[in-house]
């Protein structure tokens, strides 16, 4: 049986923005991306195939439609470690401060990452992702090793 220790809910907050910031960076994408679609001139008979649509998109629009596939992918990623870091702390295990900074530090990222997505400046959308991608490793590393 697992017990529950209640002090550590308030260190729960960071996890929790987490995983709701970051569950919004997936949202915010979509306006992007049916701006494109509208701005490809949609038309109701696209509505059976809207990946077809794909090819007539402005290339901003384009780069809308991988920030929107990348962000699902990089939410799926996080949210599991995220996850693992709330039910490590409701334990009782003592997680470092650094994976407060790195679930806080990714759906920040994402933002950037997006906003440079659709503008076109790819060496900082590298840099927003590769450091994305790290922090998420940096959460399991610390809430498993916590666990172990």
């Amino acid at each position: 049986m697992i017990s529950l220790h209640p002090s550590a809910y308030s260190d729960l907050i960071p996890y929790v923005w987490s995983l709701v910031l970051s569950a919004a960076t997936v949202i915010l994408t979509i306006p992007p991306l049916y701006v494109a679609r509208f701005k490809a001139k949609f038309e109701l008979s696209d509505l059976s195939s809207l990946r077809a649509m794909f090819d007539r998109y402005p290339d901003w629009g384009k780069r809308a439609s991988w920030a929107h596939q990348n962000c699902f992918e990089s939410f799926t990623l996080h949210a599991p470690a995220v996850l693992l870091a709330a039910l490590a702390l409701l334990c009782g295990h003592d997680i470092p401060n650094l994976a407060v900074f790195a679930a806080v530090a990714h759906p920040i990222l994402r933002m950037i990452y997006i906003v440079a997505y659709l503008a076109n400046i790819s060496f900082l959308r590298s840099v927003c992702w590769a450091i994305g991608l790290i922090s998420t490793g940096i959460i399991y590393g610390l809430a498993l090793s916590a666990m172990i």
